[in-house]
């Protein structure tokens, strides 16, 4: 199956079998006048909008909710601080806090490690390729409008976002033992986040955002592809390759806050609270149904995204002019339950049906951040060191598991390093940090951040799975890397 989406103009999704999106297998009727009877699909439904984001396997299904290196570099407990461009998505309302106009771009880099023991004994490994997300993975723009001259929208931000809220990519052997699973997935969708933010008081901030998902064929296409089963009840003959395609675009809502009770003497947060909403999204697709390249029928569903509600508290037991020490708990909580299905509709008038069965699921993320303020070149860089915790469990039951995501309870670790130079400071001999004038386009500052993250997951033992070689043990573990970009106007 292969996926046309955030890299399509059109995005296609060619599906093959069991579904990424609705993570389970449905059971598909067709007419026997079209010599066909049931046949099992998979939709596939994950997003990401670089060509071959890999399967990250977050214990969150196929959410990706990691879109900067400053705060993977904390474990992503990033909620409550939100003090750079990525407020965007982490929150919203801490776009108040920047001024002027605030810039920040990078890349992901994603090792996937998958290995299957059937009951049999019988062993595969995800032959997936360390892939680089070219840049930009995420992009982030903030402005504080006041700063722009528009004195009258007083205390008002705008920001943009693009990135990829959910994604992932697998690669099994053709001849591996369940590739009426799975041989080969990737999906991209593109995710684009106008918001707004206004500044209440010193204390609170509100923001107010959409979330725009669709599918642009410029950016490559993703894949899911299974062979059929050598069983009578498929109607086709084994190895037959079936396809959905579809295409679509939607929308949902985001709404966030920021309390900040308790201040420094010269204004910089000492102790926050921030809080975040997003809607669930349901996203129509229109297509067909193919079987060996071959119309079958029209297709159309409904794949939804799910409500994300997270929390976060941070707290700064060092915050001077020379040094800042900051800590951090984020709560992350998205409700998969609440999506109960996501039948198939064809031409030919049938239906075929896709309960879900996936469960609530919880992250905790834990980080801490220490900022050297000042430290060389006329106090033009600032250094920080990074580091945190994350654990996520899987809403993914055996019912629903899908090899292209090989989904469970997982420990996250992670460390990062990031520089900002400002003043009359250098970028690594390269450029000056700043730029002279008082335009609101004369840059006030550079910078870069690294990080990187293990994911260490829990062995998982798959029983009671519709496609019975999809049941066995699987040991996952995937490190990623990240870089981002920054400039300051």
């Amino acid at each position: 199956m292969v996926l046309y989406s955030p890299r399509h103009t059109k995005s296609i999704i060619r599906i093959d079998a069991y579904s990424i999106v609705n993570r389970n297998f449905v059971t598909a009727q067709f007419d026997r006048s079209r010599n066909l009877r049931t046949v099992q699909i998979s939709f596939l439904l994950a997003a990401s909008w670089l060509v071959g984001i890999p399967a990250f396997a977050f214990a969150d299904g196929f959410r990706n909710p990691f879109h900067d290196a400053a705060a993977i570099g904390q474990g992503n407990a990033f909620a409550a601080q939100a003090d750079n461009a990525s407020a965007v998505f982490y929150n919203p309302a801490g776009m108040t806090q920047l001024s002027g106009i605030h810039v920040a771009g990078g890349a992901q880099f994603v090792s996937v490690n998958t290995k299957f023991t059937s009951p049999a004994g019988t062993t595969t490994t995800n032959t997936a390729p360390t892939i680089g997300l070219p840049p930009p993975a995420q992009l982030f723009i903030t402005a504080r409008l006041k700063d722009l001259g528009l004195e009258t929208l007083g205390n008002l931000s705008a920001g943009l976002g693009v990135q990829n809220l959910y994604g992932f990519a697998a690669k099994f052997p053709d001849g591996g033992p369940f590739n009426t699973a799975v041989t080969f997935a990737q999906l991209p969708l593109l995710a684009i986040k106008p918001t707004l933010a206004y500044k209440v008081s010193d204390a609170l901030s509100v923001g107010l955002g959409a979330d725009i998902y669709t599918f642009t064929s410029f950016l490559g296409e993703g894949q899911a592809e299974r062979r059929s089963q050598a069983s009578p009840i498929s109607g086709f003959p084994a190895g037959t390759q079936l396809e959905l395609s579809g295409k679509g675009t939607t929308a949902g809502l985001n709404a966030s806050l920021l309390w900040t009770p308790w201040r420094t003497e010269d204004g910089k947060p000492k102790l926050s609270f921030g809080a975040v909403w997003r809607s669930q999204a349901v996203l129509p697709l229109n297509g067909n149904l193919h079987a060996n390249r071959t119309l079958v029928a029209d297709a159309s569903t409904k794949a939804r995204l799910p409500e994300v509600w997270t929390g976060g508290l941070a707290f700064w037991p060092v915050r001077r002019q020379d040094r800042e020490w900051k800590m951090e708990v984020d709560v992350d909580y998205v409700r998969w339950q609440a999506i109960r299905s996501a039948d198939v509709y064809l031409s030919t008038g049938t239906i075929l049906p896709s309960p879900q069965q996936w469960k609530n699921a919880v992250t905790i993320s834990v980080g801490t951040e220490y900022k050297w303020l000042g430290l060389s070149e006329s106090r033009a860089w600032d250094l920080a060191l990074r580091t945190g915790y994350s654990r996520s469990h899987t809403p993914v039951t055996d019912l629903n598991f899908d090899p292209a995501f090989a989904d469970n309870d997982v420990h996250m670790a992670s460390v990062g390093l990031g520089v900002l130079c400002h003043g009359g400071g250098k970028f690594f001999g390269l450029m000056d940090c700043t730029s002279s004038g008082n335009a609101p386009f004369s840059r006030r500052g550079v910078g870069i951040d690294v990080a990187y993250q293990a994911f260490l997951f829990d062995t998982r033992q798959v029983t009671g799975n519709p496609n019975p070689t999809v049941n066995g043990t699987y040991r996952t573990t995937n490190h990623a890397g990240a870089v981002t970009f920054r400039a300051l106007f």
